[in-house]
């Protein structure tokens, strides 16, 4: 979300009118004059000497007419707090329902209206896991990041792991996850991409809607988020996202197009930033027109927390909830209504659907809650799907599994013994632990040396004991990672000649209120560097394994050490169990099967966005911090990447470039390694009504059981408009394949999804000629491939809306003054 973790409350709230807006939905026709509050006052005393209507007994139309003025804008105002305190006013102020809770929504109780709750987050619910009234726990499972779960490609387990969600958020009393996050991974630095799923918008949408329909199968709702184009932390809360039309369908609406259509979640979460221009919370064009009107969302908008910056043009756009809720935001719609500027017909329409939401939740029906979910059977799932998801990038020389003689190995980084099993901000679960690699592997038979284990953990303790306190609420939210510890090379030569094999661990962790850097972050810093040379060449000396495991939030570089390890393990953050579910992969207990959600390139550098996203060297940290601290913005000073960024990569973002540029990556986009290999045959591609269908068979010829990722890349002829090289249209994971046996695998592509977006038309618009389609086990590894040719068509028009300005912002000169 958001959501606890605020780069900056709004600025003042005025109801400043201003001139017609096409961004923004204005009703002439629904104008009414506003009843004075005293009118207000004389039909509530009348309503007492009759029966009032009750939601969910009577017409909602009824229920709202019988409300106040007062009520209505409450209602469109989450409960929010009178709370001076940043932190307090953001989080937890729930009404005493659910204790940790992100907020609620209004009561009135006189209309049978209750208030519904609302608790991040992405990984699992996040509440309070003690309370003073109790000596109870109310601990959630934290379960695997987005990203790992996305690297599983298998939207049944990710539903399942929904349904594990689900079933915690209805037994703790909430009524609406903040969840899933599921905006592109644009650029490998985003501080929050763990939380979302990809840089492809079909694999992202594919996900997103397996956890939501897993979820609210559980009679809860999600709020998926953030809506759209939030691809950075810096400034997150002024910047303007400037997207050119066609990437904007084709790219970063297209995720939220699949999850509407396919999962239809109750909520939908406006973003911080701007988009091309205004507020993603003040656009009618786009929370109406595309939304609602071409894709036909039924459920509710709601801001992401203190998101947006004017109530009444947020409340015009169709952005029907402001959350967590302001006193001045209340007085600012009142204001409006009183005054004639703002519609009560579009007042009208967001409360009837803040009540639709209501009629839908557990708090309506009075479900008596049990605070008592299955913990024991969700960790279960986390753990299975964390395995599931993990990334074998290399294993020379079969060195995983391990051999089962190996008993004893020498775990090297501190993130072995201090295991990340998630990231920051409203990614952050409560839980009742997080399973160490070091506990993992000694719970599956392979003791870690002692002597080693106990100089990691005291150094550790001892680092985390000289920090200073926190001074400000959001420094409490940055978890500072503990430096590596040296290990002398007379250790080292001790442990490669006493123990059966070493494991070097390397953590990053990321979360809201910044993005990462490169230097020491995205780059291995000096001291890893030596200890992975260091410990590889003692123990290759000595005949013996060594693996890497990267307990990480998203890509790291690798292409300088990759050689120097004999197997590389990416562990992702995965959750609680995620000692246990590495242990599972490294011992063969799971034969690894993830493949990678996004490319690792080169160097940074090569990542088409580099020019165009904030590089946390280049800014006042303290600065863009202290800012969000006392209640105000950063003052638009015209910066790139801080004030505005501009997306002129266009549609090309990861694999779309680096295949198409024909730039080296060091692991391609849907690459991953098994215990075993698999052989493609037998490719069919058939026309079958409104779809292609792609048939090939999936055969184990290697020694041991496992799963395959089958995915299926389409290219355009590419004559009518850039077009990338390949994109994935398709893919499916095969159950578990013994040695020898086979799967018929199809594929199935609908024929408008080939469509490009043609700007000049504002139409989706298939090109005529020959398509090549590509079967493979990732975007560089095509194993069969065929074609089919295809018909020109206008698949469909839409509006022209959301156009990003015609002149670009200029260097060093404020927005406002372009």
């Amino acid at each position: 979300m958001h959501c606890a973790l605020i780069l900056a409350l709004t600025t003042a709230v005025t109801g400043t009118l201003r001139a017609a807006d096409p961004t923004r939905q204005q009703d002439a026709a629904g104008q009414q004059q506003a009843p004075s509050p005293g009118q207000n006052s004389a039909a509530a005393c009348r309503e007492t000497a009759k029966k009032l209507p009750q939601l969910g007994k009577d017409p909602i139309r009824e229920v709202i007419d019988a409300m106040t003025i007062e009520e209505k804008v409450h209602l469109l105002v989450g409960a929010g707090t009178s709370a001076t305190d940043l932190e307090a006013a953001i989080i937890g102020q729930t009404r005493k329902l659910v204790p940790g809770a992100a907020g609620t929504t209004f009561p009135i109780e006189r209309l049978g209206v209750p208030a519904i709750v609302f608790a991040d987050g992405p990984a699992g619910i996040r509440i309070s896991a003690t309370r003073d009234s109790t000596a109870q726990t109310f601990y959630a499972t934290q379960f695997p990041i987005g990203t790992l779960l996305a690297a599983t490609w298998d939207t049944v387990l990710v539903r399942r792991v929904g349904n594990a969600m689900g079933e915690e958020v209805h037994e703790y009393g909430a009524d609406v996850l903040l969840g899933p996050g599921m905006n592109l991974q644009r650029n490998p630095l985003n501080g929050r991409n763990f939380e979302y799923f990809s840089e492809d918008p079909l694999l992202t949408g594919k996900i997103a809607a397996a956890i939501v329909n897993g979820i609210q199968q559980q009679g809860v709702g999600t709020s998926v988020k953030h809506f759209v184009a939030n691809n950075q932390e810096t400034n997150r809360l002024n910047n303007n996202t400037i997207v050119p039309t066609r990437a904007l369908r084709e790219m970063y609406l297209r995720p939220f197009e699949i999850v509407v259509k396919e999962a239809q979640p109750w909520t939908i979460m406006t973003s911080y930033n701007k988009l091309n221009g205004t507020y993603t919370a003040e656009r009618a064009d786009l929370l109406t027109t595309v939304l609602r009107d071409e894709w036909g969302f039924k459920g509710l908008v709601t801001s992401d927390w203190l998101g947006g910056v004017n109530p009444v043009w947020s409340v015009q756009a169709g952005n029907d909830l402001l959350m967590p809720g302001l006193a001045k935001q209340r007085d600012s719609i009142l204001k409006a209504i009183r005054l004639g500027t703002l519609s009560l017909h579009d007042v009208d329409r967001n409360v009837q659907r803040v009540l639709e939401l209501i009629l839908r939740s557990p708090h309506y029906a009075k479900y008596t809650f049990s605070n008592t979910p299955d913990l024991k059977a969700s960790a279960a799932v986390a753990r299975e799907s964390a395995a599931e998801g993990m990334v074998l990038l290399k294993n020379d020389g079969t060195a995983l599994p391990l051999p089962a003689q190996a008993r004893k190995a020498a775990l090297f980084g501190v993130t072995s013994y201090d295991f990340i099993p998630g990231g920051t901000g409203s990614g952050t679960v409560n839980s009742a632990y997080t399973v160490s690699l070091a506990q993992g592997l000694a719970a599956a038979g392979i003791k870690p040396d002692k002597k080693l284990q106990l100089a990691y953990e005291s150094h550790i303790a001892a680092e985390k004991a000289a920090r200073p306190a926190p001074k400000r609420w959001w420094a409490k939210q940055l978890r500072p990672q503990v430096s590596q510890m040296e290990v002398s090379d007379a250790e080292i030569a001790r442990l490669a000649r006493t123990q059966d094999a070493a494991v070097i661990t390397i953590g990053r962790i990321s979360g809201e209120l910044l993005d990462r850097i490169v230097s020491t972050d995205y780059n291995l810093s000096e001291a890893e560097h030596r200890l992975i040379e260091r410990v590889c060449n003692a123990f290759h000396k000595a005949g013996k394994k060594t693996v890497v495991v990267l307990n990480v939030c998203g890509p790291v570089e690798t292409a300088s050490w990759k050689a120097r390890p004999d197997a590389i393990l990416v562990a992702w953050l995965p959750g609680q169990e995620g000692g246990h579910a590495v242990a599972d992969v490294l011992t063969g207990k799971v034969s690894p099967s993830g493949k990678l959600p996004m490319s690792f390139a080169m160097r940074y550098e090569d990542d088409p966005t580099a020019p165009n996203f904030p590089h946390r060297e280049d800014y006042d940290t303290v600065t863009l911090h202290e800012s969000m601290s006392t209640n105000h913005t950063l003052p638009d000073t015209g910066s790139k990447n801080l004030d505005y960024t501009i997306y002129d990569e266009g549609v090309f973002v990861g694999y779309r470039y680096f295949d198409t540029s024909g730039k080296e990556v060091s692991y391609p986009f849907g690459y991953g390694l098994g215990y075993t290999t698999f052989g493609y045959g037998g490719l069919d591609i058939a026309r079958d009504g409104d779809d292609y269908r792609i048939t090939c068979t999936i055969r184990n010829t290697g020694a041991r059981a496992g799963r395959e990722v089958v995915q299926l890349y389409v290219s355009a002829p590419g004559k009518d408009m850039p077009k990338p090289a390949k994109e994935l249209r398709a893919f499916a994971r095969t159950g578990l394949l013994q040695p020898g046996a086979d799967e018929t695998v199809t594929l199935r592509v609908p024929a408008a999804s080939l469509a490009s977006f043609d700007e000049a038309s504002s139409s989706w618009r298939t090109e005529g000629g020959t398509y090549t389609f590509r079967v493979g086990a990732s975007s560089a590894d095509i194993r069969l491939s065929g074609t089919a040719d295809v018909e020109a068509a206008c698949v469909e028009t839409v509006h022209p809306v959301i156009l990003p300005p015609e002149k670009l912002p200029e260097p060093g000169r404020p927005q406002a003054e372009q």
